[in-house]
């Protein structure tokens, strides 16, 4: 029996380059290496591809891009720098956040130019901060909506939209598209997008079983998926990597699990670790995360299969994972989705918090920050402002009009009807803040004081306590028929509210590497052959999150810059690879 263990875990395969991790990261990795004549391998734990990017929403921040100075806006002098400084609390720039802000504008242009990735500019898309070097747009960029049809039989293969965040299986865009959803009962044109959308996405769901028309991450992944298959790309699924093949020194490839037996993937020139960071490994969110210290309090909105593979895999050949962070994630807050299958879902709130007729406060009924601040900030001062001992929990609240509106997390807005998310304890509604308070265990004359003090204030269009809709981030999440102040409205009447937890778009710490995302041992030196892109690299912001982008826009650009560096490195060109061991090729 173990001669036939052994045997099917010695089937091998060779390629140029092995990318372990499909999200635009480790895509981004293989079509550049294939586009300057490599082989490569794409590796996936999951059964669909895509990763944590394919629920994204897929924007990208990249100073300097081709697309806004196409636009004319064309930034002079030193502002990128400068803002990144001020943001990351540092008085020069390090050599990564050096290489991304020269080499981002040339990836955008590689990927526009020569493969079937294309982008819209976000020109009126500020920085989340004001602040010295902001700008009021033209740093960001998304992935233009894809046709899925284009993809034939690959869509099958790839993740779909977040399923508690789309609209029965629909992704909706940012920008004039979430617009045109929020206003549908106002404009009639409004209303006219609305329903084409949804009857596009019928129409395709009866051909189809599902939405061709991809936006947000869901779109960044089609257009990366297009481009490696058409570079020969080998796409590989429901294959986990089981340990690097390591000798010499040198990493040259990995053991990979399939259904049928173990797989050896010999890469000639070198392996690209893109698992998508940490979010689902329990004792190394204990370690590093001080808000979870039995790794349980923490609930991240990426896929399950996103547990830190590609960090413990390079840990094993000697690599190190960075501790000394800001922050070890990307702090988002969430509120726990019961599914019908009694599973639970994280609905990160990206978007609801800004809009006029919210707030937020704790069980002590007080607000705690500037609720249209972004979500990383957002959490930051919750998790400062809740007393040791007790949990990390806040309360969003609105009011009738925002909730029919805009929606509250999970609870869509109108035509959708509250009865299922008050019957299965997601929404919690109340005729007036003492009752609304009974229901949620909110401290009720603390409630009913801060709402008094906020309403007062917001109709003048000020937040004299938080400064909410000042920025001009704050101003463009907000809404702008809603005047003096796009961000504040006074609550009235009946409200609702839904709990948050702290959680994440994704985390932070990974393995240090060089410029070129080479994997760097503990003296610094780089493992010959690995290399770590995406949320398995250590953060390009040291653990800040100074604007919205900012996981992707180094994902793609370190991805391309790792596709550069392993087309041209004369150092793995070798064709004869180690022998592997007994221990290497056996099942472990």
């Amino acid at each position: 029996m173990q001669n036939d263990k052994t045997k099917q875990a010695t089937r091998t395969l060779d390629c140029d380059v092995l990318v372990i991790g499909s999200g635009a990261a480790g895509l981004a990795t293989a079509v550049t290496a294939a586009e300057h004549g490599l082989s490569v391998v794409v590796a996936e734990k999951a059964e669909h591809l895509g990763g944590t990017s394919a629920w994204s929403g897929g924007w990208l921040w990249i100073p300097r891009n081709p697309l806004a100075q196409a636009e004319g806006l064309i930034e002079e002098g030193d502002a990128p720098e400068r803002y990144l400084r001020e943001q990351t609390h540092r008085q020069r720039l390090d050599a990564l956040q050096q290489a991304y802000l020269q080499r981002g504008p040339e990836m955008v242009e590689f990927f526009q130019n020569r493969t079937a990735v294309q982008f819209y500019s976000g020109s009126r898309m500020p920085d989340m901060r004001d602040g010295d070097g902001a700008a009021a747009g033209g740093r960001s960029l998304c992935a233009q909506p894809f046709d899925g049809r284009l993809l034939g039989d690959a869509l099958k293969r790839m993740r779909a939209p977040l399923d508690i965040v789309s609209l029965f299986g629909m992704g909706i865009a940012g920008g004039a598209d979430m617009a045109a959803f929020f206003n549908a009962r106002r404009s009639p044109r409004a209303a006219l997008h609305v329903a084409g959308r949804l009857l596009r996405h019928l129409r395709d769901y009866l051909l189809h079983g599902r939405g061709m028309q991809l936006v947000n991450g869901n779109a960044l992944v089609a257009r990366l998926l297009r481009s490696a298959l058409d570079r020969q790309v080998e796409l590989l699924s429901g294959c986990p990597a089981r340990h690097l093949l390591h000798a010499n020194g040198r990493v040259y490839g990995a053991v990979l699990q399939q259904a049928q037996g173990n797989l050896q993937v010999n890469a000639r020139r070198g392996v690209v670790l893109a698992c998508g960071g940490f979010p689902h490994d329990r004792q190394r969110i204990a370690q590093l995360i001080a808000h979870a210290p039995s790794g349980t309090e923490h609930h991240s909105a990426a896929p399950a299969e996103n547990s830190g593979d590609g960090l413990r895999l390079g840990e094993a050949v000697g690599a190190v994972v960075v501790a000394d962070l800001a922050h070890a994630g990307a702090w988002a807050p969430v509120s726990r989705v019961p599914r019908r299958d009694g599973s639970i879902g994280n609905f990160p709130h990206l978007v609801d918090r800004a809009k006029p007729g919210f707030i937020a406060v704790r069980r002590d009924g007080k607000r705690f920050t500037n609720e249209a601040d972004c979500y990383h900030d957002f959490m930051n001062a919750l998790i400062e402002a809740t007393p040791a001992g007790e949990p990390i929990e806040a309360w969003l609240i609105c009011d009738a009009r925002a909730r029919w509106r805009y929606g509250i997390g999970w609870a869509k807005p109108l035509p959708f009807s509250d009865g299922h998310y008050q019957r299965c304890g997601y929404l919690h509604s109340g005729a007036n803040s003492a009752e609304l308070a009974a229901r949620c265990a909110i401290d009720a004359p603390a409630l009913q004081a801060t709402l008094e003090r906020f309403n007062r204030f917001a109709g003048q269009g000020e937040d004299p306590g938080f400064q909410r809709g000042r920025s001009a981030y704050n101003r463009a999440q907000g809404e702008v028929l809603q005047q003096p102040n796009p961000s504040l409205r006074a609550l009235r009447g009946r409200l609702y509210a839904v709990k948050l937890h702290p959680g994440s778009l994704g985390t932070f710490a990974g393995l240090r590497t060089d410029a070129d995302a080479r994997v760097l041992d503990a003296s610094g030196q780089p493992i010959t052959g690995l290399f770590a892109v995406g949320n398995d690299m250590n953060s390009v912001m040291a653990g800040h999150y100074p604007s919205g982008g900012i996981t992707l826009g180094p994902a793609l650009t370190f991805g391309y810059l790792a596709g550069l560096a392993l087309a041209d490195d004369s150092t793995s060109r070798q064709t004869t690879l180690p022998a592997p061991t007994q221990q290497e090729v056996q099942v472990l």
